[in-house]
């Protein structure tokens, strides 16, 4: 980074929450929702964009969740979760997922995959997974699952950046859009 506008910040003297969240935001992310079913029977489900591969072999998989969230005990209880890649025409699913709601599955016709996590229909990838480990990080649990079955198609993925939704197009044909 050189150029004149660059911010920088020493965090070792104090955070700068919101000067973190903004430089973190210059990473662009995938989107995904996360479901379980809870201990209780009930039904959890949230937007993450915290995925990421582990392992491949074993295959392993993680993501976070903050450590006040309502679902947090859900999660932990569970043993189970599920993973929605999420393609760019499903940015109402992450909205709904990310917005606090009594029952963020209400009208939504679900299957039901290992560990009696509720599926979603039409995503671009699918990772079924047991939990292999939570790790309190912070303010957040990192969640590591070893995949156990898992689901994918073609389609465009939808993407976070910048505090907002996006679509990816392949840099050729950004250049064609470009030059017309």
């Amino acid at each position: 980074m050189d150029g004149t506008d660059d911010t920088h910040l020493d965090l070792t003297k104090g955070a700068d929450a919101q000067a973190l969240r903004t430089a973190l935001g210059r990473f662009a992310t995938g989107v995904t929702v996360v479901t379980t079913r809870g201990e209780s029977g009930r039904a959890e489900g949230l937007t993450a964009n915290s995925f990421a591969s582990v392992s491949l072999d074993p295959p392993l998989v993680l993501w976070s969740l903050r450590s006040g969230a309502p679902s947090l005990a859900g999660f932990l209880g569970a043993g189970w979760f599920a993973v929605h890649v999420l393609g760019a025409d499903q940015h109402h699913l992450s909205r709904r997922f990310a917005a606090p709601a009594a029952d963020k599955f209400a009208g939504l016709s679900c299957g039901t995959g290992l560990g009696a996590c509720p599926l979603l229909d039409g995503c671009i990838a699918r990772f079924e997974c047991r939990t292999e480990k939570t790790v309190e990080a912070g303010d957040h649990v990192i969640f590591i699952g070893r995949v156990q079955r898992l689901a994918h198609r073609d389609g465009r993925p939808l993407l976070f950046h910048g505090g907002a939704y996006h679509a990816v197009a392949p840099l050729a044909a950004r250049r064609e859009a470009d030059a017309a």
